[in-house]
């Protein structure tokens, strides 16, 4: 029976490793600032030379945190000359790529609070708060780029939604819409064309938000999809002339399945998913005229009401002028809802917001950090029958 001889520490043996990297790393650096201090100067240290520009006057010593942890720099001071150092930029306190990871863990959900000590774990420096938002002001200019990017090619299926949160309206915490859309291009891929802050969602705001799509070029869309809302409703019939609108048959079943009792509900469920099992939309909404008739018979009104308000604008996408192939994309909001539910668990972190302007540029932030991985790179719908339906010749 074979006996283990040798036995390693190993945290031990990382701390030398991390310790002896550091070390390593901190007499690189420094050297390097001795030479950009010669090459100054015109003359090494301690040198004669009739071709010196300047003359050494101590050092001082910065602190700088990177990657191996943080170590001290001992900065050359000139009599003569101003150092200016291509290895490290005046008042520099943290590599580039730290500075880049805390604030990918901020926009990734994590907290301004969590972000300060997990600084403090890793390399042993704390990043306030205040310097983690003075950084996010470059990555909110680049928000504000892409916020009025042009929109180039059409997009026949455009989804739109708002989500709620929390912000301080004077002077009182109130809830505020943000509305958000995703268009599908004539390439086949989703897209997020648009975030906005839209108040209370209602017509006004729908309508200055798709003002602003239509004024950056948005065009060619043949059909919407949202929840029952009717400022969204208004403002895609006034300004969408050439677009119908689907309503989410997903938020439709809910809102009728809310008006069942629930031992009539498992029936209501599959009663709901036959209709919007038809082939026709005519088909569909014959049976959808049985279904109210036998919910008025197990005394369900309501539902049965609300069943024959709303299955006409929910069964748009059956329609022939829409691709049987994309009729399961078509007809719901889910292809927003996974971006909903990403905004959700981001402000759910910070709570409320003190301005308006701080709660968009996060949730942007976090819609691209979110729509920058495989979110866009897969074909949601064929392009063939796009072309086929929408630009027929």
């Amino acid at each position: 029976m074979s006996q283990q001889i040798l036995q390693v520490d190993q945290a031990m043996l990382e701390t030398t490793l991390d310790r002896m990297v550091r070390k390593s790393v901190e007499e690189t650096l420094n050297a390097m600032l001795d030479a950009e201090a010669d090459e100054i100067t015109g003359a090494a240290r301690y040198e004669r030379s009739g071709e010196r520009k300047a003359y050494r006057a101590g050092h001082y010593e910065r602190d700088l945190t990177v990657k191996a942890g943080k170590m001290s720099l001992k900065v050359p001071k000139l009599k003569g000359a101003v150092f200016e150092s291509a290895v490290i930029e005046r008042y520099r306190r943290r590599e580039e790529s730290v500075e880049e990871a805390l604030i990918d863990m901020y926009l990734a959900g994590v907290s301004t609070r969590q972000v300060d000590d997990v600084s403090q774990l890793l390399w042993g420096d704390r990043m306030p708060s205040q310097t983690l938002s003075d950084k996010l002001k470059k990555v909110y200019a680049d928000i504000d780029e892409w916020r009025g990017r042009p929109l180039e090619q059409d997009y026949p299926y455009l989804f739109m939604d708002g989500v709620w949160h929390k912000r301080c309206w004077g002077g009182s915490v109130e809830n505020v819409s943000i509305l958000v859309a995703v268009g599908v291009g004539m390439d086949g891929r989703r897209e997020v064309l648009s975030v906005a802050e839209g108040m209370k969602e209602d017509s006004e705001s729908w309508r200055e938000f798709i003002k602003g799509m239509l004024a950056r070029g948005l065009k060619g869309v043949r059909l919407v999809t949202g929840d029952r809302c009717a400022g969204l409703v208004a403002a895609v019939n006034e300004l969408l002339p050439g677009a119908r609108y689907q309503r989410c048959m997903v938020h439709f079943e809910r809102n009728i399945l809310a008006k069942v009792n629930p031992k009539n509900r498992d029936w209501a469920a599959d009663a709901l998913k036959a209709i919007f099992s038809m082939e026709s939309r005519d088909k569909a909404l014959e049976k959808a005229e049985s279904v109210a008739k036998d919910m008025e018979a197990r005394k369900l009104r309501e539902a049965a009401k609300c069943l024959r308000e709303g299955i006409g604008e929910t069964t748009t996408y059956l329609l022939d002028d829409y691709p049987r192939e994309h009729r399961r994309r078509i007809r719901t909001n889910n292809m927003i809802e996974r971006l909903n539910r990403e905004i959700r668990r981001r402000t759910r972190v910070v709570g409320s917001f003190p301005d308006g302007r701080s709660a968009l540029m996060l949730i942007c932030a976090r819609v691209r950090y979110v729509t920058s991985s495989e979110w866009s790179v897969f074909r949601q719908v064929g392009v063939s029958c796009l072309v086929m339906y929408f630009f027929r010749v």
